[in-house]
């Protein structure tokens, strides 16, 4: 009796250590701050104290560094929760970069992360994330640069990690960090012929993080997505992405469904904002809970006492899900 008590209890345990109970927050990518009473709801019932919000990204124009799409706020949105100012810059930034423009580089973001989080009105925190996708040739000026942020702001720098930079850690090196965010999702491009999910392939997530546990780097959150496209495909063969298309909108007089996720347009018009022609086919990519389900599953059995970042916050991706 004493030993089928303790295999319930066992499995009580694990059963438990599935479904997760990690802290969870979301990322925020629009590039004015405003919500809508489900956003904001969704927000501050979040059981982590941060969200992550895109300030700016960083690109090299004509070998110039430029700060693109600059974040701005309505005066009217307020929020309980810390703010980490998340910078995404372009792997090409850091290609022939110099030793100067590194430190200057640094200098830079640093200088116009704090005049942003006074303009927002943001308490000044203690985090700063960069999202990068850097490569074995941008690795050293890309590392050397998280080097001079943290010693600049004398704050903590983290990075975001993508799945092929941890399948690939020897080639492409670990982030002078202690802490990423590992991104679950965009595992293939979506202007592909595929019949793969350009969002999340589990199956080849699973792959890609069959050593995880090995990973350097122990500190680790994960990033879910929890947002939809629709790949449009011309009679060309030529892709185009519409935002925020799920499955049931595809339940339209005006489309002939040929499965569950595609459809073509049986009739000229105007669809999600955009012009389609008759015969354009329509695949829709969006990830159901389960699959998160799965993913956090497998994960639980990799790396433990993780939060989960969902991407994104925005109401057309936040209902019905389960968080």
């Amino acid at each position: 009796m004493k030993k089928i008590i303790s295999v319930f209890i066992l499995l009580f345990f694990f059963s438990c250590e599935k479904k997760g109970n990690h802290p969870y927050s979301f990322y925020y990518w629009k590039t004015r701050i405003k919500s809508t009473d489900t956003e904001n709801k969704a927000l501050e019932q979040s059981t982590s104290s941060d969200w992550y919000v895109r300030f700016f990204d960083v690109d090299k124009v004509n070998g110039k560094f430029q700060p693109v799409g600059i974040v701005t706020k309505d005066p009217s949105f307020s929020t309980s929760k810390d703010t980490v100012p998340v910078i995404f810059i372009t792997n090409r930034t850091f290609l022939n970069i110099k030793e100067p423009e590194v430190r200057f580089l640094a200098e830079s973001i640093h200088q116009l992360i704090e005049k942003k989080i006074k303009e927002l009105g943001f308490k000044n925190t203690s985090e700063i994330q960069i999202d990068c996708d850097w490569t074995a040739g941008t690795k050293q000026d890309y590392f050397h640069f998280l080097k001079q942020l943290k010693i600049v702001s004398k704050k903590t720098i983290t990075s975001t990690l993508r799945l092929h930079q941890v399948r690939d850690k020897k080639l492409m090196g670990t982030p002078p960090v202690e802490k990423v965010y590992l991104m679950c999702y965009s595992t293939s491009s979506p202007l592909e012929n595929s019949d793969k999910n350009s969002i999340l392939d589990v199956q080849l997530l699973k792959n890609y993080l069959s050593e995880i546990q090995h990973y350097p780097i122990k500190n680790i959150d994960v990033a879910l997505p929890i947002y939809s496209w629709g790949i449009i495909t011309n009679h060309l063969g030529k892709h185009k992405l519409i935002n925020a298309i799920s499955e049931k909108d595809l339940d339209n007089k005006d489309f002939e469904k040929i499965s569950e996720n595609e459809a073509i347009v049986r009739e000229d018009g105007f669809f999600f904002g955009h012009f389609l022609n008759k015969g354009f086919r329509i695949k829709v990519e969006q990830i159901p809970q389960e699959q998160l389900n799965e993913v956090t599953d497998f994960l639980n059995r990799k790396i433990h006492n993780f939060n989960l970042i969902y991407y994104q916050l925005d109401e057309r991706f936040i209902r019905n899900r389960d968080f």
